[in-house]
């Protein structure tokens, strides 16, 4: 019986660590607070269209838009996907010199749907909560 525990206890610790899921990989941000968010509509991957049609300053919207960014979990595997539908500049406060900004394709989900991102240098495919889209798609379209 005492040679059976050790094998046992080996098994039990074995299963519990296949059943622990992996950490999900989500985007990030520079560790700094942000200056501003503004939005363009996109001309494509691989660049930022810079004839913005949405600015936002205020704390609660840069607040949505920090969350939406950092909590949007990478997917896995090659994506294929339409066309961008807005750009993101999220920008940065500086105490000295400047700080680089962030480039984003944003894809807007429809109500009840996700949200995908995407870094502007990058083919990694990022998705929002359908909660985190509702308030994307409130700032955009009540700004317009």
């Amino acid at each position: 019986m005492k040679a059976i525990f050790p094998i046992l206890m080996v098994i039990c610790c074995l299963i519990f660590a296949g059943c622990q899921s992996p950490q999900a990989e989500t985007m990030v941000l520079l560790d700094e607070k942000i200056s501003e968010v503004k939005i363009s509509k996109s001309k494509g991957f691989g660049g930022m269209n810079e004839e913005f049609i949405l600015t936002f300053k205020d704390k609660e919207s840069l607040d949505i838009f920090e969350k939406a960014i950092t909590t949007a979990i990478k997917q896995l595997g090659k994506v294929d996907i339409a066309e961008p539908e807005y750009d993101v500049m999220v920008e940065y406060m500086a105490e000295e010199g400047e700080l680089p900004t962030h480039g984003i394709h944003l894809w807007l989900g429809k109500e009840n749907e996700k949200s995908t991102f995407m870094y502007i240098a990058d083919d990694s495919v990022y998705l929002t909560s359908p909660q985190i889209t509702k308030k994307l798609r409130m700032l955009i379209f009540s700004e317009k």
